[in-house]
Parts: C-alpha cells; structure tokens; sequence
C-alpha cells in the first residue's frame, strides 16, 4: 500500500486542477478494463458459490449490490449454513476492515467534494480501484473523478458477474478444478508492484506481506489482514523517519 505521504508529495494540488472532469472520469472507467476477466471470473465464482450454500439468485445480487467485498462475501458464504447471521456480520466488518487503513490514506483528496459524492467513493472503494486510483495519485495525475470512474467501473462489472453466475449456477459445472479464485488476488497483485518504488514502499511491502502469511497461519479468522496493515504502515512511517534524518 502506498503511504500517505508518498501520495501527498506526487499528487498535491491536482484535485483543484482536473478533479471534476469528464475525461478523468471516463479514465477511471476505461482503466478497469484491463482487470475485467479478472473480476468477471472471480464474481462468476462467487454467485455459483452463492447458489450453492443456499441463496437464491436475488439474495446473491443484493449480497454484491450491498456489500461489495469480494472477500468478505466468500468469507460470509463459508459460515452461511453453519452459523447464525451475527457471526456472518462480523466475519464481513473484521475482512473489510482493512478499508479504514485505505480510506483514512486517499481521505485527503476528496476534502473538495459534496458529502454525498465522498459516501459514494467511500461505499464503491475496492482494492482495486484504490491500487489504480494511489497509483495515479503518485504519479501527479490523480483525481476524484479518476477515482470514482474507476470505482463506479469495478462496482458494475462485479455486480452484473455476480448476478450472471448465480443465474448460470445450474447449466455450469464445477469450478473448483479450474481455480478461476486465483484470477483476483494474483491480478491485484499485478497493480501494487508498480507501487514498489523506492527502499520504503519495498521494505513495507516485505513486512506486510510476510506478516500477513504468518498471521494467515497462526491468528484466528482474518484479523492478521489488519494487523499485518498497521503494522507494516508503522515500519513504514518509521523507516521515512528514520532514513530522511540519517
């Protein structure tokens, strides 16, 4: 993830310039193009998922229209049939935790905007959009309009995937042997590489990504994605502070 500060010192001042513009927007939109097989295989997978466990085709609509979280919502499938709706809640805010470590990073940038259009981002944020949206930041580039193009893109192409693998349920057979679930996270992955730029974003990079497998393997439940966050986010801050003054 990239810092703040980092985005802060490449994209300063551009909201002013170009936030609100149509090109910009339609930027944000195209931009998802690239990642739509991506998201397409990966909701494909999650409604099949859905109507498996149980939901109807409706009911795995709205789950995407309401939360969408592609992880949180495979992680809620899998104590959908074992668990009462409580623990399905929690299983969803403690996976999308991690989107107050990224909003609280891009939040400088849309201080110009209405507070419903800042409702709109925060609601349609995605790992990916806010990987293109930070990138287009650093690079001086970055604007509200990019990000909500981009988010908005994401948001309907999830959606309409989802509702078409829930309605294909039945004609499609088994997904498993295909491993369509590695299409998302190795396609993400494929969008923070560019961000790894200098010593800091590499060594924050390393640490979050080693504590998040250790913590995969020896923390209950999703909590290692937060802690693995904060703590990679703190090595970060200090190395900054560490290297700018030695």
């Amino acid at each position: 993830m990239a810092s703040e500060s980092n985005l802060s010192r490449h994209g300063e001042g551009v909201e002013g310039r170009s936030g609100n513009s149509p090109a910009s927007f339609r930027a944000g939109l195209v931009s998802t193009l690239a990642l739509a097989p991506g998201v397409i295989a990966f909701a494909l997978v999650y409604g099949f998922t859905a109507r498996q466990v149980g939901l109807s085709s409706g009911q795995t609509w709205l789950m995407s229209l309401a939360v969408f979280a592609g992880a949180a919502q495979f992680s809620a499938l899998q104590v959908w049939s074992t668990s009462g709706g409580g623990m399905v809640v929690l299983v969803t805010l403690v996976v999308n935790l991690r989107y107050l470590l990224m909003s609280a990073s891009i939040a400088p940038y849309l201080r110009g905007l209405s507070r419903g259009r800042r409702m709109l981002a925060a609601f349609t944020l995605s790992d990916e959009s806010y990987a293109l949206a930070t990138a287009r930041y650093a690079a001086g580039s970055g604007s509200s309009a990019y990000l909500l193009g981009a988010n908005l893109g994401l948001y309907f192409q999830w959606g309409m995937a989802s509702l078409a693998g829930a309605l294909l349920a039945r004609a499609l057979p088994d997904l498993g042997p295909y491993r369509l679930d590695l299409i998302f996270p190795l396609a993400f992955l494929g969008l923070l590489v560019p961000l790894v730029r200098d010593r800091i974003s590499f060594v924050v990079a390393v640490v979050a990504g080693g504590l998040a497998l250790a913590g995969s393997v020896l923390l209950p439940g999703k909590w290692y994605i937060v802690l693995s966050g904060l703590a990679a986010s703190l090595v970060g801050v200090a190395s900054e502070v560490r290297w700018k003054h030695s």
